[in-house]
């Protein structure tokens, strides 16, 4: 029993070393191919746009501030379109997108205006500035539910549900626009309430399932009028180029003036889906 006992020791002993040297299989990460890349490089480079209109914020150079905001949401509008047009979307670029959109249009702007104006009526204009980020929190994260969501009607492509964040940052910044350009719209402590009730009234409209239209869906040019496009862009182009200030708060007036249109055009779709006979049920 004995030499049996010990031989089958030495055979197990034998076997443990062969099983150790086994070589142990390493985790392959698949490449990431470079149209997926791209799109998030655009979304960080937004980001870091962000961050740094809160730095000049800081140092009161509010005319940069303010471009590096606008330059935020032009990156914003391209990524989006650059991961369609490469086909290069993916939940984490989403997840990315969203985040970058916090910084850059919940808290940049609500900083901004802080450091700018609000902070003339210290409580209330931090309690507006809170309010403001948090409006664009709940409505990014309302955006990313809804896009889940497959029962959704087709014409409701046409409308966002809220104010999107880029444009509500875009809208926030309006009093600081008619400070800066050729109008010299003052800036002070009697100006500060009207300040605060106008983010906390852009806050609602973010928070808010008030449609407005969304431009996404806008089809091919007519071909009689594509010249008048043509000249009208480059109208814009250099109109915002020579008086940049006076331009971002014209087409701030005439987005505020489009949503009662939005309202109507929203209403009428979905009156006209609600009468629209239902689909017969598929037979048993």
């Amino acid at each position: 029993m004995n030499d049996r006992t010990d031989t089958n020791a030495q055979a197990f002993e034998g076997v443990q070393p062969l099983r150790a040297q086994r070589p142990v299989r390493r985790r392959r990460f698949r490449p990431v191919p470079l149209r997926i890349i791209l799109p998030n490089l655009v979304t960080l480079l937004a980001l870091c746009m962000g961050l740094t209109a809160i730095r000049f914020a800081i140092e009161e150079q509010f005319p940069t501030a303010v471009l590096a905001i606008i330059a935020a949401a032009i990156l914003d509008g391209l990524d989006g379109r650059i991961a369609r047009a490469l086909k290069g979307t993916s939940r984490f670029g989403a997840e990315l997108d969203s985040l970058a959109d916090f910084v850059d249009f919940g808290v940049a702007p609500a900083l901004i205006l802080y450091l700018w104006s609000l902070h003339e009526i210290k409580s209330l204009g931090w309690f507006a500035a809170l309010i403001f980020a948090t409006a664009a929190a709940l409505r990014l994260a309302r955006f990313n539910v809804m896009i889940d969501d497959p029962d959704r009607p087709a014409w409701t492509a046409k409308f966002f549900v809220g104010m999107p964040a880029p444009a509500g940052a875009c809208l926030a910044l309006l009093p600081l626009y008619l400070n800066l350009s050729e109008l010299r719209v003052p800036a002070g402590h009697a100006l500060a309430p009207w300040h605060i009730a106008y983010m906390l009234f852009l806050a609602f409209l973010m928070a808010s399932r008030i449609p407005h239209f969304s431009g996404k869906t806008i089809g091919r040019i007519p071909r009689e009028y594509v010249v008048f496009v043509l000249f009208g862009f480059a109208a814009a182009i250099l109109l915002l180029a020579t008086y940049p200030m006076e331009m971002l708060a014209a087409l701030c007036i005439i987005y505020l003036a489009m949503i009662p249109f939005a309202v109507r055009s929203h209403n009428r779709l979905l009156a006209a889906d609600e009468a629209a006979p239902s689909p017969p049920a598929p037979a048993s």
